[in-house]
């Protein structure tokens, strides 16, 4: 019964059902950690994310010649 249950679900509520348990999860992380110690934690797997994904695309990880450019461009004034 709950086998049907959950494959009907899946089929038919499919997002909703996959935002339930992945709330249901950062619930159980919220009451243990806390707030700020979950919001870290995100923070800390998005940067991995983000330096991965550029590595896949054969860019470079730290992209520091195009952050000093920015910076350079945007203090102009004080020069």
């Amino acid at each position: 019964m709950w086998k049907q249950l959950w494959e009907w679900l899946w089929e038919h509520h499919r997002g909703k059902t996959a935002g339930v348990i992945a709330g249901f999860l950062l619930g159980i992380i919220y009451l243990f950690f806390g707030l700020w110690h979950l919001l870290i934690f995100v923070l800390i797997v998005y940067t991995g994310y983000y330096i991965g994904r550029r590595v896949d695309r054969g860019e470079p990880a730290f992209p520091i010649l195009e952050i000093w450019r920015l910076l350079m461009d945007k203090w102009r004034l004080f020069r």
